[in-house]
């Protein structure tokens, strides 16, 4: 492993063990999913009652906690996603495929389904 020397700009080795590098058949067992989804929000009340219901099922979550995401999820809509959608129950069910990392996160976003920018059509073609 590499270390850089604190204030000097010279880097060192480190005498450490390291991890040996995986093997490229190692390495492509490892497939990243990526997913965009724009969904609209029809019913922001139904959607919201939605993920305070959600968030009281939360056994592990504390009562401060609690309060906090109740009153996120009843002020926006991107909030109340974040909390119903779960990448774990997207893969689950997948025969032969264990789901190692997870990160998601949700955004307001001003959507112009004829503007350019949101074709779904990557290589250009306009078939």
């Amino acid at each position: 492993m590499l270390v850089k020397a604190a204030g000097r700009g010279k880097v060192a080795a480190d005498s450490s063990p390291t991890l040996p590098r995986m093997s490229e058949e190692e390495t492509s067992r490892y497939v990243r999913l990526r997913i965009d989804l724009v969904l609209e929000i029809a019913d922001a009340d139904r959607l919201a009652g939605a993920a305070v219901d959600r968030i009281a099922q939360d056994s592990a979550m504390r009562t401060e906690e609690r309060t906090h995401a109740e009153a996120a999820v009843r002020e926006d809509g991107a909030e109340a996603l974040a909390y119903l959608v779960d990448p774990v129950d997207l893969v689950a069910a997948l025969p032969g495929a264990e789901l190692v990392q997870a990160s998601w996160s949700s955004e307001r976003v001003g959507y112009d389904p004829d503007d350019e920018e949101w074709d779904l059509d990557e290589d250009g073609d306009d078939d």
